[in-house]
């Protein structure tokens, strides 16, 4: 019986650090749960959506981003023009002081462009975040059929 407590207990704890390892830290900044829509094998881009909090006390600047699975990674933004919803490519995305950018459907993304493979759902995959002060942030995204459900932040909230 006591074995099979310490098992449990062990599962418990392997299973709460997996959580606590998909949040980031660089410099002042907080990256909470990079992940992706699972997409058909076929597709050629990608989107990528994550919180960035700041907790300093100057702004910061997401300069670019960067992944092993596409040929690149552009910010964008979406904006309303008349009736339409039209997808804009950004230069940089500011993080306020003590404040944060959520990156979210319909709102802020990242779009992977020329995908090199098109990871599952349960896989991770490698994205690298320059930002002007905080320098060079690595994540992992995670693939996620939803989100929002499956990890409780409310993406589908924003």
């Amino acid at each position: 019986m006591a074995s099979l407590r310490t098992l449990l207990a062990s599962a418990m704890l392997l299973a709460s650090a997996a959580v606590s390892a998909h949040d980031y830290h660089g410099g002042d900044l907080d990256i909470a749960h990079p992940w992706s829509r699972p997409l058909p094998p076929v597709a050629t881009t990608g989107v990528a959506y994550l919180t960035i909090t700041n907790k300093g006390a100057a702004e910061d600047v997401l300069l670019s981003a960067e992944s092993p699975v596409a040929n690149k990674v552009e910010i964008h933004t979406h904006i309303k023009e008349g009736d339409l919803m039209k997808m804009r490519q950004l230069d940089e995305l500011v993080i306020p002081a003590g404040g944060e950018q959520i990156l979210a459907p319909g709102g802020h993304h990242l779009m992977l462009m020329g995908l090199k493979q098109v990871p599952a759902v349960g896989e991770r995959f490698p994205l690298t975040l320059h930002f002007k002060q905080a320098g060079d942030v690595e994540v992992e995204v995670a693939v996620d059929a939803e989100p929002a459900k499956a990890q409780g932040h409310g993406h589908d909230q924003h």
